[in-house]
C-alpha cells in the first residue's frame, strides 16, 4: 500500500470514528438526559437550557453559537482540524434534530422517561458515561464537536493541560447559568437543577480523560534475542515503526550481545508480540507501561521555553 492509499485510509478511517461518537453522543443525550431536563455543559448545554425554557430545538441554538466558534478556530486550529469540525457540528445538528422527532413522546408531546419516574441520578450516570465516551472518539479521531470543545483544543494545543480541565471551567460557567433562569422554577429547583449539572460536567470529562488517556497509553520493550536483526526488521517494515538497537553485555556468559529498544502505543503489543514470537518464540521479552512518550509519532511536548 502505498504512502497515497494509506493517507486516504487514514481519513476515511478518523470520519467513520467521527460518526461513531456522533451518533453515541446523540443517543446519550437525548434518551437519557433531555427526557429529565439534565442540563450539561457545552453548546449543547446552553442549547438544552434554551430548549428547556423556550422549546426552541436544540439543533437550531447548537448550529448558530457554532458557526460563531467556527471563525474563531479557523486562525488557531487550522483548516485541516476545521474541516473535520464543521462536518461535525453538520453531522451532530442533523442528528440532534432527528432524535429529537424520533424519541418516544407522551400524549402531551413530553419526552418519555425511558428509565422511569425517579431515576433522575442514574439516567444522568448513563447518559454522561456515554456522551463522555464520545466526545473522546470524536478527538481521538482528530474531530471536534464544535463549541467549547474548539476552545478545549485550541488550549490544549499550546498547553500541556488535558481536555477535560479546560472543558471542566467552561462549563461551569454555562451550568451555573440555570440560577437566572426563571423558567425552571423556585431557587431550590434551579439550585437542584445546577447541582445535577455539575454532576454530569465531573463524570462526562473523567469519562473524556479516561478514554483518552487509556487510547494514548504506551508502552516500553526490551527483547533479548539471537534473532534480533530479523525481529527488527519485521517490526520496522511490517509496522512501519522505530526500532533501537542497544548494546548489552550478559554478566554470566560474559558475551556481547543486542537488545532491541521500542516505545509503542499499547494497542500495538499484541502486533509486537505476534512477531516476536513468530521469528523466535525462545526469545525474552520485557514490557512495561511508561507515563509518557513525547516525540514524532508520539505526544507533543507541550511546555514554555523561557527566553
Amino acid at each position: 500500500m502505498t504512502l497515497d492509499h494509506r493517507l486516504v485510509v487514514k481519513e476515511v478511517g478518523d470520519y467513520l470514528g467521527i460518526i461513531l461518537g456522533l451518533l453515541l453522543y446523540t443517543f446519550g443525550f437525548t434518551f437519557f438526559l433531555m427526557p429529565y431536563e439534565i442540563v450539561t455543559g457545552g453548546v449543547s448545554g446552553i442549547g438544552a437550557i434554551v430548549f428547556y425554557a423556550t422549546r426552541i430545538p436544540i439543533s437550531y441554538t447548537y448550529f448558530i453559537i457554532n458557526g460563531l466558534l467556527l471563525v474563531v478556530g479557523l486562525k488557531i486550529l487550522g483548516l485541516k482540524f476545521l474541516t473535520k469540525t464543521i462536518f461535525a457540528i453538520v453531522m451532530l445538528t442533523l442528528l440532534l434534530g432527528i432524535a429529537q422527532e424520533v424519541i418516544p413522546k407522551d400524549e402531551s408531546g413530553n419526552f418519555i422517561k425511558i428509565l422511569g419516574e425517579g431515576q433522575e441520578f442514574m439516567s444522568l450516570v448513563i447518559g454522561c458515561i456515554l456522551t463522555g465516551t464520545a466526545l473522546a472518539l470524536v478527538f481521538l479521531n482528530n474531530g471536534s464537536t464544535g463549541g467549547t470543545d474548539i476552545i478545549a483544543a485550541s488550549v490544549n494545543k499550546f498547553h500541556n493541560v488535558s481536555l477535560g480541565t479546560v472543558l471542566l471551567f467552561v462549563d461551569l460557567v454555562i451550568i451555573g447559568s440555570c440560577l437566572f433562569v426563571p423558567q425552571f422554577g423556585t431557587t431550590i429547583e434551579r439550585l437542584h437543577m445546577v447541582v445535577f449539572g455539575f454532576c454530569t460536567m465531573v463524570i462526562e470529562n473523567f469519562m473524556l480523560d479516561f478514554v483518552m488517556n487509556k487510547r494514548r497509553q504506551s508502552v516500553q520493550f526490551f527483547i533479548f534475542s539471537n534473532k534480533w536483526q530479523e525481529i527488527a526488521n519485521a517490526v520496522g517494515t511490517k509496522m512501519d515503526h522505530g526500532v533501537t538497537i542497544l548494546d548489552g553485555h550478559g554478566w554470566y556468559t560474559g558475551q556481547d550481545r543486542k537488545v532491541l529498544c521500542i516505545l509503542a502505543k499499547k494497542n500495538e503489543s499484541t502486533t509486537i508480540f505476534r512477531i516476536i514470537k513468530m521469528i523466535d518464540p525462545q526469545a525474552f521479552v520485557s514490557q512495561s507501561n511508561v507515563i509518557g512518550v513525547y516525540g514524532e509519532g508520539f505526544d507533543q511536548i507541550k511546555v514554555k521555553v523561557k527566553s
